[in-house]
């Protein structure tokens, strides 16, 4: 992957208490005294990967990681019994992103995200322009109903109608027409079993579209228990509420982010999120440029994506 730096080794680490009893787990790589970049992982219970550190030039870039609550090292974990998801929601991680900024003593920082990590980094710039310098997207996801309807509600199978059939499978017929509810039944059931084969089958089911051409790397990721379960049970608690956003927020209020540069980087044939939502951020936020990768679906290591964010980067490493 000549589109990436090389491996970079983590440089400090560390447990930040954010209040209601979590605890984040954070982690810092290049250069100290270099731009800071906040990375926003995706998700939203896909934790912290060690490839994120490699989208920057470790002589130029201070990179900062974090899990957001629920996910990876965080504590406590959404796997753990009686948690309290009540304060695990958008909100409460825009806030976790400040207490760490503040943490670090940063007046500002530059925002990277993709997928769910784009929603985060809109959410919290929106929020907080002030302390955003730029802004680095892929994959745009905002939440609305429209795109959940995509994924969960029929849009995608249109593409993928076996493994749609094989997402549905865990589901009684009669609940089949509103599957996030019923989804959400079943990865908090109280048998064991059934709670794993569900969190396992829809995440699969991202696995399956998530790349432009079939890959088993991706159905092994996606389809491991571990992975799964996180994955499944968080993404369900934030998509049964919406988010915590009103419909269409993040794009009705792009105007905050006017004076902010940033840039789309957008897989033309994303079935996970549609470039639609991405060209309508686009238009929307003056100060964006848009990057249609014409070879790519979501997947970041869909030919062509890991050199566009790479080249946005750069961009900007020395501004």
């Amino acid at each position: 992957m000549d589109d990436l730096y090389p491996p970079i080794h983590v440089r400090a680490e560390g447990m930040l208490d954010v209040g209601d009893g979590h605890r984040i787990y954070c982690q810092e790589a290049g250069n100290p005294d270099g731009k800071p970049v906040v990375v926003l992982h995706g998700g939203p219970g896909s934790g912290i990967s060690p490839m994120a550190r490699r989208h920057f030039d470790p002589e130029a870039y201070r990179i900062i990681l974090f899990d957001q609550r629920g996910t990876g090292r965080s504590a406590p974990h959404i796997g753990e019994p009686d948690v309290d998801l009540s304060v695990n929601t958008l909100w409460h991680l825009v806030s976790d992103m400040e207490k760490l900024r503040e943490r670090l003593n940063l007046e500002d920082w530059q925002v990277f995200g993709g997928s769910w990590g784009a929603t985060l980094a809109l959410a919290y710039a929106e929020s907080h322009p002030s302390r955003v310098t730029e802004i680095i997207l892929r994959g745009v996801f905002t939440v609305r109903r429209s795109e959940l309807d995509w994924i969960y509600s029929g849009g995608a199978a249109n593409l993928f109608p076996r493994e749609w059939e094989a997402f549905l499978a865990p589901i009684p017929e009669e609940r089949r027409d509103n599957p996030i509810s019923a989804y959400r039944e079943l990865v908090y059931h109280p048998d064991q079993v059934v709670r794993e084969r569900a969190a396992i089958a829809w995440s699969t089911w991202e696995g399956a579209i998530v790349s432009l051409r079939p890959d088993p790397a991706f159905h092994n990721q996606y389809a491991s228990p571990d992975f799964a379960v996180t994955f499944a049970r968080l993404a369900l608690h934030y998509f049964c509420h919406g988010a915590w956003l009103e419909e269409g927020q993040l794009i009705r209020e792009a105007g905050k982010l006017s004076g902010i540069p940033g840039v789309i980087v957008q897989g033309r044939y994303d079935a996970v999120c549609p470039p639609s939502t991405a060209y309508e951020l686009h238009q929307a936020w003056p100060d964006s440029k848009l990057e249609l990768v014409e070879a790519a679906g979501h997947a970041v290591t869909d030919p062509g994506m890991l050199a566009a964010l790479r080249d946005a980067t750069d961009s900007f490493r020395s501004t």
